[in-house]
C-alpha cells in the first residue's frame, strides 16, 4: 500500500468514526467530542433522583441524589427572588464540607429567625458543584411527582 492509499483509508476511517459518534449522540455537527462529552456529564439529569449518602455524593461529585443530614448555619444569604423565591443559607457539615441550602419559600414556609450557628436538619435533592453543592427540593411537591423534602429548625418542620 502506498502513502496515498493510507491517507485515503485514514480519512475514510475518520469520517466513519465521526458519523458513528454523531449518530449515537456523543457529538453533534458543531462540537468537538471532548466538549460534548464534558457538557453531557455536567448537564445530565436523571428522570428521578436516587437516594444516597451526602458524603458519598460530595466525594463522588454526584447530583440528583436525595440526601438527609444535619449542619450548622455558617452564613445566611439574601433570598433569591428571581423566578421562584428561595431562602438561602450555607451549612457546615460534620465532615467539614459546606453546602448551600436553597429552600423554595413559594412552596414551603420560610424558616423564621434562622441565624449563624443554628443547627438545621434537612432532606432534599443534592446537586454537586465545585463549592460543595446545593440541597434543594426541601419542600413537598404540589404535583406529587418528586420526592418531598423538609427542613427542621428548633423543633419545627418546614415542608
Amino acid at each position: 500500500m502506498n502513502i496515498k492509499h493510507i491517507k485515503k483509508a485514514i480519512g475514510v476511517a475518520a469520517i466513519v468514526v465521526v458519523g458513528v459518534l454523531q449518530y449515537t449522540g456523543v457529538i453533534d455537527g458543531n462540537d468537538s467530542v471532548a466538549k460534548q462529552s464534558q457538557q453531557s456529564n455536567q448537564n445530565y439529569k436523571s428522570s428521578s433522583p436516587t437516594t444516597g449518602s451526602l458524603s458519598s455524593a460530595i466525594q463522588n461529585k454526584q447530583s440528583d441524589v436525595i440526601v438527609e443530614g444535619t449542619g450548622t448555619v455558617v452564613k445566611v444569604l439574601p433570598d433569591d427572588t428571581k423566578g421562584s423565591q428561595h431562602q438561602k443559607f450555607i451549612l457546615k457539615l460534620s465532615s467539614g464540607d459546606t453546602i448551600l441550602v436553597a429552600h423554595n419559600i413559594d412552596l414551603a414556609p420560610r424558616i423564621a429567625g434562622i441565624k449563624k450557628y443554628d443547627e438545621v436538619m434537612f432532606k432534599g435533592e443534592f446537586e454537586w458543584n465545585d463549592r460543595g453543592g446545593v440541597v434543594h427540593w426541601t419542600h413537598h411537591d404540589p404535583r406529587g411527582k418528586h420526592v418531598g423534602g423538609w427542613l427542621k429548625h428548633k423543633g419545627k418542620t418546614y415542608e
